[in-house]
């Protein structure tokens, strides 16, 4: 059409780039700026675009995160009761969750179930407003993973209200400890203890650790650290006992710098995740300090983090990712479609060795003093 309005046209392209699956679902789309560059239009041409695409549900608007790729459009063009599953999770397009996503997409898709996503960014208000959002549009089921777990959380009246509704519900990768619901989750207690013994095993008897505190996660995992040391009569600094929460987590790198600068350094850490274990070799590198020779480190979840510095390829627990999002879609929609109750699903942790540990000899306990 010679005389089609520029949003529309801009519009109907990043609607068959979603289609086509060029964006994927779940994925973070270019910014407004980007989108300007492109498309070379005003701002006011991009966000009326955009605006038409989130009132359709392609897209989904996560304030102070970007917008993201939503394949909701696809019940509201089939108007035929297709089912809804609305899922919410801390982040989107970070670190393992693109690929949890995905599993539960693809099973999801197996029973031409629609997918409704959104996010909290780990913050409660936010969280408020997904479950919300979710319950207004009448989800028929939800799979949710809690925000600061660990913590008292302002939202278990939601949950609460939710158990006694037909709706039901699973939690991914951990749950609130005040509430008993099903949960499918990596045995994190386990995995803690599993990171921990592969040290012991290797000789090291000054073990620190880096964990996030308000995520049950991080406590879990400190748990089994513990667990693992108690086992072995060992005991622990707790200058190297490193703590850090969701809004603390861009000073980490300094915290670590400022630990690496003291004396009687521990010769390995564990680390909550591979993203610190990262953090956690970069500054010793620039410290002139090296892994596996100076420090060890075994982290937890085998992400891309997990092969992406050039040298060191980390020791970590594999964490089941897109299987973990099957099992919750399988349980979700059996629960939909057979009334059945929903049991918690929980995998056994599993130590991926790769080259950013050595076995230590007894003399070596004191190179780093």
């Amino acid at each position: 059409m010679l005389n089609e309005p520029k949003y529309l046209s801009i519009k109907k392209d990043l609607q068959m780039k979603i289609e086509k699956n060029d964006y994927t679902l779940g994925s973070k789309i270019p910014s407004e700026a980007e989108l300007r560059q492109q498309y070379k239009v005003s701002r006011h041409t991009i966000r009326q675009s955009m605006a038409e695409l989130v009132n359709e549900g392609y897209l989904i608007k996560q304030q102070g995160s970007g917008t993201f790729v939503s394949d909701y459009y696809k019940n509201n063009a089939t108007g035929n009761g297709k089912k809804v599953i609305g899922v919410i999770t801390t982040y989107l397009s970070d670190y393992i969750f693109p690929s949890i996503i995905r599993g539960i997409e693809e099973e999801l898709s197996k029973h031409d179930y629609s997918l409704m996503l959104s996010s909290t960014r780990n913050n409660v208000l936010n969280e408020r407003r997904s479950l919300e959002s979710m319950l207004e549009q009448n989800v028929d089921g939800l799979i949710v993973e809690p925000t600061k777990s660990n913590l008292i959380n302002p939202n278990l009246n939601y949950y609460l209200n939710l158990t006694e509704k037909p709706t039901p519900l699973i939690m991914l990768n951990a749950s609130y400890e005040e509430l008993d619901l099903p949960v499918a989750a990596l045995n994190d207690e386990k995995a803690g203890q599993l990171a921990t013994e592969h040290l012991i095993e290797h000789g090291h008897t000054n073990i620190g650790i880096i964990t996030k505190s308000d995520d049950l996660q991080g406590k879990n995992r400190f748990k089994g650290y513990l667990k693992a040391l108690y086992n072995a009569k060992l005991s622990f600094s707790n200058d190297y006992i490193l703590r850090y929460d969701t809004e603390s987590k861009a000073n980490i790198p300094n915290v670590i710098r400022e630990t690496l600068q003291k004396n009687d350094l521990p010769t390995a850490f564990v680390c909550y995740n591979d993203e610190i274990a990262v953090y956690l070799i970069q500054e010793m590198n620039a410290l002139g300090l090296k892994c596996p020779e100076d420090i060890s480190v075994v982290s937890h979840d085998d992400s891309f983090y997990s092969t992406t510095l050039p040298s060191v390829k980390l020791t970590t627990i594999e964490h089941p990712k897109e299987e973990l999002g099957r099992q919750a879609a399988k349980a979700i929609v059996k629960a939909v479609e057979k009334g059945t109750k929903i049991e918690s699903i929980i995998f056994g942790p599993e130590l991926i060795i790769r080259n950013s540990t050595r076995e230590i000899l007894d003399e070596d306990s004191s190179d780093l003093s």
